[in-house]
């Protein structure tokens, strides 16, 4: 090699990349700050784009890349960047999700390992169930009720289409629990229902078939959410509503409807936390022995509801749940 060679000033075509590398270029885990964001509402979630309220605009999203694998799902409230216009063919996209003051979540049954989160950010879970057509299942609130527990949510239950049956028997189920109601008669005499809603976020939850769109669309006329009639021989309403989405009340507060379902799965709740969401039977478990799991013949809940503290159903209902999830502990 010359002197001439040697002493020439080197550049980056002189460097000598590795076969098979993507390139030289140093990786970094910084992330753009997005100090420019603003932050949005998400009201309803559609095949990959999000609606998002902004000020006094609806705004289109997606999920920027940043995100990862975090969800995004009605109720959150997320930075947005682009084009946050609200023009038919705009698209801005969602960079953060702002932390959550509350998730409801379920499982698809009590044995499938894997939760979903349904809505963020709701104060309020409201147990739609109507007293006939389809009848009452008192079982499916017990679950609602554990999952208002577990999530940190106030429950208020709503019984529906009090023209065919009456409330009575179903309500003294719940008595002890001191669960605040109301009872419609096909989506009137709603003004009790507005003030528990008025000022909070509030998530509609129930079987289909039960008047969920019924009532939103009483409380928001402009909703105009499609409603079903109940099967005669099955006893089934048709799903209506295909995922949740969120509207906002004309006395201010919000109320997201979701869609009809058969089961609440539970197996993301402790043990434990099932056992505090039936406090109608707290004080007689004081009386079991220690680490009893409340599944053994020596469980003192069964005297507890003999003598007449607790309805037998509640501790059966309470029972199958943790029998349930024993089921999922062990799988």
């Amino acid at each position: 090699m010359t002197l001439a060679r040697r002493l020439r000033d080197f550049d980056e075509d002189d460097v000598r990349v590795r076969p098979g590398r993507r390139g030289s270029r140093p990786r970094t885990r910084r992330r753009p700050a997005h100090e420019d964001a603003v932050t949005g509402f998400v009201t309803a979630v559609d095949r990959g784009r999000y609606r998002c309220l902004l000020g006094d605009r609806m705004v289109t999203a997606m999920r920027a890349r940043e995100l990862g694998r975090k969800g995004v799902v009605v109720g959150d409230r997320v930075a947005l960047v682009g084009d946050v216009s609200g023009d038919p063919d705009a698209l801005a996209r969602i960079v953060r999700v702002h932390p959550r003051s509350s998730a409801l979540r379920r499982t698809a049954d009590d044995t499938e390992p894997f939760e979903r989160i349904i809505v963020a950010n709701a104060d309020r879970l409201v147990i739609v169930t109507a007293l006939a057509d389809p009848p009452p299942r008192p079982r499916m609130i017990d679950r609602c009720l554990v999952a208002a527990h577990d999530a940190g949510l106030d429950p208020l239950l709503c019984l529906t289409k009090s023209d065919l049956a009456s409330p009575d028997e179903l309500l003294a189920i719940y008595a002890p629990l001191g669960v605040p109601y109301v009872v419609t008669h096909h989506a009137t005499e709603l003004d009790e229902l507005r003030e528990h809603l008025t000022g909070r976020t509030s998530v509609l939850v129930g079987h289909s078939g039960v008047g969920k769109s019924t009532l939103v669309n009483a409380l928001v006329p402009e909703a105009r959410r499609a409603v079903s009639h109940v099967n005669a021989v099955t006893g089934r309403g048709r799903h209506t509503s295909s995922s949740a989405i969120a509207f906002e009340l004309p006395e201010g507060g919000w109320i997201i409807d979701t869609p009809g379902v058969r089961s609440f799965g539970l197996a993301h709740v402790k043990p434990e936390d099932v056992v505090a969401a039936f406090p109608d039977l707290a004080e007689g478990a004081t009386r079991c022995p220690r680490g009893c799991d409340h599944l053994q013949p020596d469980c003192a809940l069964d005297a507890w509801a003999a003598e007449g503290h607790a309805d037998p159903h509640r501790l059966d209902s309470m029972r199958r749940l943790l029998a349930n999830r024993a089921d999922t502990d062990t799988d």
